[in-house]
């Protein structure tokens, strides 16, 4: 799919017949076969109108983009020249930066006792093998099942002595070398009738071998050479001129066939054997030789060592039995790991600096390229040759795929490998079966790449790990591992605002809106938490790592504090009232260490409840204000009361059950691990008072569980994905719908309106129903979000595909964003309710049986709002036995939903809303004072039958009606009726302030008081005709009212 930038070209938005109309223009009218040839002018005008679309000024740029030499005119052919260069660039650009679609991780079968170390792939059977450091050699089929494993013999060592430590395939000669301990080098034959027997030793090397490699010319098979490298710096080669026939001269016909032939070093550089030669240098000092590469194309030997000033050694083969000319690269700390791409002329590197540089062999100076984004070492690289890609391993377990031309990440995988203290990491990728085999230490973990189904819009240049709905701007905010933040319409999907390198070189892997929706707050895997505007001013960053580069998995932004979680047990929070600095230092969590693994995600309620997941499982509530943990939410009944003061006092404690699934040795994610964490809002009040689910969990073992947090127990769990590894899930503000994801891409939407909202004696294992399954992506989703826009409901999923999707909930998908082609939404919404009812124009008057799947969602039209909802209840209820069975799988634009129908152009039901807002007869309100009080619904009144004497009170009451006399009405009060009473002064004023009166004239103060107070009750008198005096005691008040 092109870009933004190339949709906007001529070029890319022509199609085959307007091809053809060009094509017309410089035919012969004639029919000749002479090309026609056009000015500038003429090629505009005569173009513009036989296409039909596009502009003159279109047109001029596509005439000066073909005529590259300024010559004024061009032709058929420089034009067809033009446009299938253009096109083939677009597609071979296409299909480079196609990121790898991975399976789930697949745990290959235990049979190594020791490190493995060495992989290596049998081109003409399509078997594998892996060598391990005590000996053991496992024989692997195509599709990776252990077939065979068999124990390599030397005589040289005890069985016990033995130590491997490197394996090599000698391809052209069906033979393996392997490198041992005891400095010597044996040559095993694969087609020989006994197994692996060994034909050929090479002993009494001058050091101890620790890399091996094996080259071999392409044309000329019998050229071949065996690269060493060993623990002294020192890196040899033998060079074979006869591989075909034999590696070594035997030494008589008299020696057994079957018996191994013994040749020592020292005879090899003496140049005794004809058939081969030997080549050194020692340009690596004292330092180990980690890997070694013959570069056939340059001839030259390629090695790493962890030497800052000779890293990357370059020995050029410029005679074939003279010296070698050496090269030396140097970098900071050295390197681990090479790899070489013979298309690009590059050689990557791993660097203990956290850095993978590419370099070119003939430029010494600098690398050609740095690829920042690791933040520990990085001990393995590896080119995938086809999609001139770049593999690299660090030794926190995280995997990063590079795209070289760009010199961009397009992926990072992480989470997924086992939780193994120190070990011995290994990389193998196989470039034909797109297989990635990961060591880790005796764990050999697969990765297989998924084919690919064809180019796919990508709303991001790598993979996009968050997105967030912005109501204040109506936009949807995205960002990817590259470290971007792109802002997009939601209306049409259109890219408005674009921040490239938030975080530098660290990937952005989660985000967070305030309570204004004017800040943006970013997490990196730098370990910083950045607060901007939307105009990508960075006003604070937050140090939450505290100068250490850490993933943060969330942040949750609350009225008075900002909490982040993601890589420690403790809870990292910062005071809003340290925001008055640009850096922003993390202050003290109250609360004590409480979880025994680090969390990964949170959720919180107001007014101070929060909750917090573990990767080993654990759910600990928290009292917000007081920072404190309550409680321990457990699988079982009973409830535990967190009063540990300690770490250590509550990781013994044996209300904590350590999970047997700890280290994860399936390379999988922890089955017990929680990804994330949501209050139902819609039930807050109601069901957790009663005993029903108010939070919801998933992690990763394809389980949602349902909690109830006021009991501390789970209520409800069901298997969202089977088979699927770790979930994601989100649930919609009003807590009808919840949705689910897996790696995959897949969509589940379930209704969970009615899911375990009244207690049970036992754990709920039924499934909610299943509402709508879509593969929206092709790849992991990583984030979702859902959001109310235009009074309709929306699911945002984000994906490690590269693409930002927009789907109605539930509903069918509406598109990518960053299509060519806009969307609208209420357009959308219109056209595909119209493409139903023209697809099913009896749906309306035909109505089904109930049945678990159904093939068409029919129309029912009910008047009245209370009968729709009266009706979409009833039949929720009949097919209640069976929504554990349904399942239904939407592959295109088109939607069904199980027994029930929908309508109103793919949003949300009138009823449904309506219907909502009563759960289990009880009102809830998200918002208010009063959000916690339930306002019961009355029951119906049945219509009362009155009896026959109030009908007809003159039958049973007329005697008494006729003697009957009215009591006359009170009199009315009127003016004459008032109190009409003198006023008087005296009976008004106390006592002592009319004493003032008679006092003598120096104190003149009291009398001017007392005069005033008089005339102003004098005024009254006059002004008022009635005066009501009523006197309350404790204290007594005087009201005075105007009759």
């Amino acid at each position: 799919m092109a870009t933004a930038k190339e949709a906007e070209l001529l070029e890319c938005r022509l199609s085959v017949e307007d091809l053809k109309k060009l094509q017309r223009l410089f035919l012969q009218t004639d029919g000749s076969s002479v090309a026609l040839s056009m000015r500038r002018a003429e090629f505009i005008e005569q173009a513009w109108a036989a296409v039909g679309h596009g502009s003159r000024e279109e047109y001029g740029d596509l005439f000066d983009s073909v005529d590259v030499s300024r010559e004024g005119w061009v032709d058929w052919e420089h034009l067809a020249s033009f446009l299938l260069l253009g096109l083939f660039e677009k597609e071979e650009h296409a299909r480079t930066a196609a990121v790898p679609r991975w399976r789930p991780a697949r745990t290959l079968p235990a049979t190594h006792g020791g490190p493995v170390q060495s992989v290596a792939h049998l081109g003409t059977s399509g078997r594998y093998l892996s060598a391990s450091k005590e000996g053991t050699l496992a024989v692997w089929s195509e599709d990776l099942t252990l077939l065979k494993t068999h124990r390599l013999a030397n005589d040289s060592v005890m069985p016990k002595d033995l130590w491997v430590t490197g394996m090599v395939l000698l391809a052209n000669v069906n033979k393996i070398a392997v490198s041992f301990t005891c400095k010597e080098v044996c040559f095993y034959d694969l087609l020989s009738k006994q197994e692996f027997s060994c034909q050929y030793k090479v002993h009494s090397l001058c050091n101890t071998p620790i890399s091996l490699h094996y080259w071999h010319h392409p044309q000329r098979p019998e050229q071949a050479v065996l690269s060493i490298g060993d623990v002294a710096g020192q890196v040899s080669g033998l060079c074979f001129r006869s591989a075909l026939i034999s590696l070594f001269e035997r030494p008589s016909m008299s020696v057994e066939h079957d018996s191994v032939v013994s040749i020592s070093w020292a005879e090899l550089q003496q140049g005794r054997h004809r058939c081969c030669y030997t080549v050194t240098h020692t340009a690596h000092g004292a330092h180990w030789v980690r890997t070694v590469r013959f570069l056939g194309p340059l001839e030259a030997f390629a090695s790493c060592s962890s030497a800052s000033q000779s890293s990357l050694v370059l020995a050029w083969k410029e005679v074939s039995t003279g010296p070698l000319r050496v090269t030396s690269f140097h970098t900071e700390k050295g390197l681990a790991d090479l790899d070489y791409h013979p298309g690009l002329n590059l050689i990557a590197t791993a660097g203990l600096n956290n850095q993978v540089c590419l370099w070119n062999p003939y430029v010494v100076s600098k690398p050609v390229g740095v690829l920042r984004g690791h933040v520990t070492s990085v001990v393995a690289v590896q080119f995938m040759l086809a999609k001139k890609q770049l593999i690299s391993f660090s030794k926190d377990k995280v995997l990063r795929v590079w795209d070289v031309a760009s010199q961009l990440c397009l992926q990072r995988l992480a989470g997924i490998f086992p939780k193994t203290p120190e070990c011995k990491m290994l990389v193998f990728f196989h470039e034909e079966r797109s297989r990635l085999l990961l060591s880790f230490n005796s764990v050999v973990l697969l990765l297989q790449a998924q084919e690919d189904t064809g180019r796919r819009v990508a709303s991001h240049d790598s993979s996009v790990t968050c997105v967030l709905y912005n109501s204040l701007f109506r936009q949807v905010i995205s960002s990817d591992s590259s470290s971007g933040v792109t802002c997009w319409l939601m209306d049409t999907g259109q890219k408005v605002k674009h921040f490239p390198r938030c975080h530098g070189d660290a990937e952005i892997t989660t985000m967070a809106l305030d309570e204004t929706q004017t800040r943006l707050f970013t997490a990196g895997t730098d370990g910083a938490v950045k607060v901007w505007d939307f105009n990508g001013h960075c006003h604070h960053r937050l140090n939450a790592g505290r100068g250490v580069a850490v993933e943060i998995s969330q942040i949750l932004v609350l009225r008075r504090t900002v909490l982040v979680f993601g890589w420690e047990r403790m809870v990292t929070v910062f005071r809003l009232n340290m925001f008055s600095k640009y850096f922003v230092e993390p202050s003290e969590w109250k609360g004590a260490v409480h979880h025994c693994n680090d969390i990964l995600c949170a959720a919180f309620r107001p007014p101070q409840t929060l909750v917090t997941g573990g990767s080993d499982g654990e759910i600990i509530a928290w009292n917000n204000s007081t920072e404190n943990a309550l409680r321990k939410l457990s699988l079982g009944k009973q409830q535990h009361l967190l009063k540990f003061s300690s770490d250590s006092a509550f990781c013994k404690t044996s209300a904590v059950q350590p999970s047997t699934n700890s280290s994860a040795p399936g390379g999988e994610e922890d089955p017990e691990s929680v990804t994330r964490l949501v209050f139902l809002e819609g039930r807050k009040g109601a069901a957790a008072s009663v005993g029903g689910a108010d939070l919801v969990s998933c992690g990763g073992s394809g389980m949602v569980r349902f909690w109830n947090t006021a009991n501390s127990c789970v209520v409800g769990e069901f298997v969202a994905h089977k088979d699927s590894g770790s979930i994601i899930l989100t649930v919609d503000s009003r807590g009808r719908y919840l949705v689910t994801a897996d790696m995959d891409g897949w969509l589940k939407v379930w209704d969970i309106q009615e899911y375990c909202i009244h207690p049970a004696e036992s754990v709920t294992n039924q499934m909610p129903m299943l509402l709508s399954s879509l593969r929206a992506h092709i790849d992991c989703v990583t984030h979702l979000e859902t959001c109310v826009h235009g009074e309709q409901l929306f699911l945002l999923s984000a994906s490690a595909d590269s693409s930002l999707v927009i789907s109605y909930l539930p509903g069918p998908t509406i598109g990518i964003f960053g299509q060519e082609v806009h969307w609208r939404l209420g357009e959308v919404g219109r056209a595909t309710l119209k493409e139903e009812r023209e697809a099913n124009p009896e749906s309306s008057q035909e109505t089904t049986a109930p049945a678990v799947v159904r093939e068409t969602a029919p129309e029912q039209v009910h008047p009245d709002p209370d009968s729709a909802v009266a009706a979409v209840c009833s039949e929720a209820e009949e097919n209640d036995g069976q929504a554990d069975m349904l399942q239904l799988s939407i592959l295109d634009d088109r939607f069904a939903v199980q027994g029930r129908s929908f309508k109103k152009g793919h949003g949300i039901w009138q009823s449904d809303i309506r219907q909502h807002l009563y759960v289990n007869g009880a009102h809830s309100t998200d918002i208010g004072t009063f959000r916690e009080l339930r306002i019961e619904e009355l029951d119906p009144v049945d219509e009362l039958t009155k009896p026959d004497f109030v009908i007809n009170p003159h039958l049973y009451f007329e005697k008494m009606w006729e003697s009957f006399t009215p009591t006359p009405p009170p009199p009315a009060v009127t003016r004459e009726t008032c109190l009409k009473a003198a006023f008087d002064e005296r009976s008004l004023f106390p006592k002592d302030v009319l004493e003032q009166v008679d006092r003598p004239p120096g104190l003149r103060r009291y009398t001017q008081k007392v005069t005033v107070m008089r005339n102003d009750a004098r005024a009254i008198h006059r002004n008022v005709g009635c005066v009501c005096v009523c006197v309350f005691f404790s204290p007594p008040i005087f009201f005075f009212t105007q009759s």
